[in-house]
Formats: C-alpha cells, structure tokens, sequence
C-alpha cells in the first residue's frame, strides 16, 4: 500500500459535549490559524475523511452511533479526540449515562488535552495524526495513545502547607 496520495481530510462527530472544543476547532479553519495549510480539509461524511475528529463525552445513547461513524471512515483511519471529555468525561463524568472516554467504544490515536483545547494545540494534535496517517498508509504498526492522567481538582499534600502564623515578625 502507498503513501496518501492527497491531503488528510477531517470529519468532525461531537459526542456529546459543552461546545467549547467545537468552537475551537471552527478556529482552527478560520484564516488566523489557517489548519488548510496542513491540507486538512473539513467534510461532511466520513466515507470521505481519513481522519475522525471526536469531541464530548461518549454515553449510553451516542456510544453505537460513534462506533457506526468510525466503522464508515475509509481505512487506514485516524482518530483524534479533541478536549478532556473525550479522555475521561470532563465535567460530564459520574453521570449516571457517561461510559467514560471515546477510547472505551473506538481506538484512539492521538489524544489533545484541554478544557477545551486550544488551536494550537489542536493543530498540533492534527500534524501528529497526519504521521500517524502516513505510516498507516505505508503499511507500519502504530501504537495506540496513552490516556492523559487529568486532574480535574488540584490537590494539595497536608505536608506541602506552610504553616500559619499569627505572630509579627
């Protein structure tokens, strides 16, 4: 099998999420951060895109759909899941319908962290998928991506605190 032998194009599925990682990705069309220049291409049906681009959080009643889109994209295939809902529900998770990440119904190859990520680095996440693309095409084993470690709440060691005075120096 050969290299691509035209540029990647996206198709874009939002599970189900608070807009924020969409309206990023729009941004990323615009002529400011201009992600055609890459040759990513937006289209309408995934039996046209090469890679699936996912955002939200994947629950009880979106998880057949999302599995039918991604079965619908030509293969070789890459998948990019936009934001941190798409690697652990985000503010959605502990809901009583939120499955958890999109990786728990389809493969994901490259995961971009954020609430919601920015352009940058979604372009960023779309350079490493068009590799990741190549070598597919090529024929060559790639791995799966590591789920991000996120920490929705920071934490604070008892031990780190400094103590507090009431005495003046």
């Amino acid at each position: 099998m050969k290299a691509l032998a035209r540029s990647p194009w996206i198709c874009h599925y939002n599970c189900n999420s608070c807009n924020g990682c969409d309206i990023e990705l729009l941004a990323c069309l615009t002529p400011l951060y201009d992600v055609e220049r890459f040759g990513v291409i937006n289209v309408g049906n995934p039996k046209h895109a090469d890679i699936l681009v996912v955002t939200g959080s994947v629950n009880h009643r979106n998880a057949r759909v999302l599995k039918n889109i991604y079965d619908q994209v030509p293969k070789p295939n890459v998948v990019v899941a936009l934001g941190v809902c798409t690697s652990s529900g985000g503010i959605f998770a502990g809901c009583y319908n939120i499955l958890g990440g999109i990786d728990k119904v389809i493969p994901v190859d490259v995961f971009v962290v954020g609430c919601p990520p920015k352009p940058e680095a979604m372009i960023d996440g779309f350079a490493k998928a068009i590799g990741l693309l190549d070598a597919k095409a090529k024929g060559l084993s790639t791995p799966l991506a590591e789920k991000p470690r996120i920490c929705m709440v920071p934490t604070v060691r008892p031990e780190a605190e400094a103590p507090v005075s009431s005495e003046k120096a």
